[in-house]
């Protein structure tokens, strides 16, 4: 066991007795994950410089310490708290957030790992510019690039792997790695910067980054479509790609049963079906340009082309159209999580699939459910644009004919055979490896892929002190 104290003391003398947390009040944050993952922290350390990150880790490598990278904190896997022991040093990025530079011509912020996404857009505003990848949390540059995270309009952005152009990583040793790479072309071997990108900090600590960044939009366009169908869900979004893809943002599904308690639970927020049952679907469909609306008028282009689209045979399946404002309508979409938890037991799944099979997925989702789970509601939403679906399965724990536990192991296994091995899907379409899915990466992760990973890591980690995670 290691010697906290000694540790704490040591430490302090490196990077100032504010930077080191030993009391449990203080660690708990620390501790306890989002949604998953709750550990028992040996102490927290708060660097504030790259360097300060390098000689963190060269202590605790010389004294075989092990160390959890920790970003803000909101992941939904596990993977960025300690594990019980208590022997594990959380090493915190919160401090590391001074460097936040920008250059407009080239569309490129250079930033320190623990800038937290919000800041960023701040100062990128200034310059008409932001940062693509949005979503609900407000996390660190540096966990958004260990999670390769996606978010609602990666339709049309792409995820953060797609929007990186340079990194800086410690490695566990202390060594400092630094590929801050300015450049869009740059065709000269191993892309470094990509072994870091989604594997949950276990390769090395995430310091810096080199972000591509795009103009802000001028103007959006919002429509809620019903949809009787999964397949009208389908044919919709291919009519509104082929027509509009290049002002085409986001396409957001969400189904009745996620719909429902949204009104039930805020009635501030209006329900365009009123007292009518809404459709087995409804697609938030978004469009958004830089060019002002005297050029080119978007909720006017929307409309007309939906209008069309209803009128063709391919519009068969729609119920409804609503225009509306875009907070309206993302205030639906952005409210469901909060309001299914009202509902009961919540275990939620994010799961992709070839988009094409999207539907046929979801309705054998549905029936492997009635057949085997009759009490559990499938209320599932998400960015069917882009192959993905956040499956919210809901239940009453006080009908369960079986413990909580056993439900969701059996819950987990089966949807998750059900994604992988049927439809050619992923068990983690954006949330990353962590303790919470490891299972399920050793399960279905090819076996040259993960001796591969160990390779890696026996090179950049050789003791094996970074993360939870295990990748091989």
């Amino acid at each position: 066991m290691h010697d906290a104290a000694r540790a704490a003391a040591d430490l302090r003398a490196m990077l100032g007795a504010d930077a080191v947390l030993t009391e449990a009040s203080d660690l708990a944050r620390y501790e306890d994950g989002w949604r998953y993952g709750k550990g028992r922290a040996l102490l927290a350390v708060r660097p504030g410089t790259t360097e300060q990150v390098s000689e963190v880790l060269a202590y605790c490598h010389e004294r075989g310490i092990r160390v959890m990278p920790q970003g803000a904190n909101t992941g939904l896997v596990g993977a960025s708290n300690p594990d019980a022991s208590g022997e594990m040093l959380v090493l915190s990025l919160e401090r590391l957030n001074k460097r936040l530079e920008i250059d407009p011509i080239n569309r490129t912020a250079v930033v320190d790992g623990g800038v937290l996404l919000s800041a960023l857009n701040a100062a990128l505003a200034e310059h008409g510019l932001m940062f693509p990848i949005d979503l609900g949390a407000d996390p660190s540059i540096g966990g958004m690039i260990a999670t390769n995270t996606g978010g609602t309009r990666l339709l049309k952005y792409g995820d953060v792997r797609h929007n990186l152009q340079g990194l800086e990583a410690v490695l566990a040793d202390g060594t400092v790695v630094e590929v801050m790479n300015h450049l869009r072309k740059n065709n000269t071997g191993l892309d470094f910067k990509q072994l870091f990108v989604g594997t949950s900090g276990v390769y090395g600590v995430i310091t810096g980054a080199v972000l591509q960044v795009v103009p802000v939009p001028r103007q959006h366009a919002t429509a809620l479509v019903g949809c009787a169908s999964g397949q009208a869900v389908l044919s919709l979004l291919q009519a509104l790609e082929g027509d509009m893809a290049d002002v085409f943002t986001a396409y957001e599904v969400v189904s009745a049963n996620a719909l429902g308690p949204v009104f039930k639970y805020h009635e501030d927020i209006r329900n365009p079906y009123g007292a009518a049952r809404p459709p087995a679907y409804t697609a938030l469909v978004e469009l958004s340009s830089t060019l002002p609306e005297a050029a080119l008028d978007l909720a006017e282009v929307l409309e007309e082309r939906l209008g069309a689209f209803l009128e063709d045979e391919r519009g068969e399946g729609i119920t409804d159209v609503f225009m509306g404002k875009p907070e309206d309508f993302w205030a639906i979409r952005h409210h469901i999580s909060e309001s299914l938890r009202n509902e009961g037991k919540v275990l939620a799944f994010d799961i992709s699939v070839p988009r094409s099979r999207m539907a046929a997925f979801t309705d054998a989702a549905a029936a492997l459910l009635a057949q085997d789970f009759p009490f559990v509601r499938c209320c599932d939403f998400g960015h069917w644009g882009d192959g993905g679906t956040h499956l919210n399965l809901v239940w009453n724990e006080a009908e369960s004919p079986r413990p909580t536990p056993m439900v969701v192991e059996e819950l987990q296994s089966r949807i998750y055979e059900l994604a992988v091995r049927g439809f050619d899907g992923s068990y983690s379409a954006e949330h990353g490896v962590g303790p919470h899915n490891q299972r399920f990466y050793d399960t279905y992760t090819p076996e040259p892929v993960k001796a591969a990973n160990q390779a890696l890591k026996r090179h950049l980690d050789p003791k094996g002190l970074l993360g939870t995670t295990r990748l091989g």
